[in-house]
């Protein structure tokens, strides 16, 4: 649904070269835009320090900058739909402006600014947490620079309160032994994976386990939960 006109939504939807498209120059996203990127700095920066507290400096920044990439936001944009709601001028509709990237991430960030006006800190922080968690699953699922088992303990402590439990089975003669291993979180199997040795399976359950938690939707873990 389109935001009210005159809202501090529809200006936040509003790009430059649609507003000076208009026979009065309306507002446009800009400013809203900034407010935004400093709102989700900071939260993406609390987030991932709480979560990981024993990542270096260095390492937070990146995982940080992969977060609020232009990339990683307009693929948040283009979950949520935002480009069908985007008011674009003439020439940046007809060059496809609806799917840029970096109009996407733009747009992002100016409703979030939005947000905060309209809403405040703790709204906006209820809405974005769960969104970015996700995406810091598929970041540890594609080898975000830990272990599969600490990756997925992380993410698990942080969504549930809880820990990953590994059962262990063998097979074959002691020479030539295989090991398999399923993890479960409150009860219920999230993955498993074999190997040579219990490390190995343990590791490769725990890769399935964060391979299936990035496909969930974003409440997937809340409805896991109640499950």
């Amino acid at each position: 649904m389109p935001a009210p006109p005159g809202s501090i939504y529809a200006q936040a939807l509003t790009h430059r070269s649609y507003a000076f498209e208009q026979p009065e120059p309306s507002e446009h996203n800009e400013r809203l835009e900034f407010l935004g990127d400093a709102i989700l700095g900071a939260l993406v920066t609390d987030l991932i320090y709480r979560t990981y507290p024993e990542l270096s400096e260095g390492h937070l920044a990146r995982l940080r900058a992969s977060l609020v990439s232009t990339q990683a936001l307009a693929s948040l944009a283009r979950r949520l739909g935002l480009g069908n709601h985007m008011l674009l001028g003439r020439g940046e509709r007809a060059s496809g402006g609806c799917d840029k990237s970096s109009l996407l991430a733009d747009t992002f960030e100016a409703l979030v600014g939005a947000a905060h006006i309209d809403r405040g800190s703790e709204h906006v922080a209820a809405v974005l947490v769960p969104l970015f968690t996700a995406r810091m699953v598929e970041v540890a699922a594609e080898g975000g620079g830990h272990d599969s088992k600490t990756a997925l303990q992380e993410v698990v402590v942080r969504l549930y309160g809880t820990r990953p439990l590994y059962r262990i089975a063998s097979s074959g003669p002691d020479h030539a032994k295989r090991f398999t291993a399923d993890v479960f979180v409150e009860d219920r199997s999230f993955g498993s994976g074999s190997g040579h040795s219990k490390k190995e399976a343990e590791q490769n359950a725990a890769c399935q386990a964060l391979g299936r938690m990035a496909e969930w939707p974003v409440e997937g873990a809340s409805d896991a939960r109640a499950s």
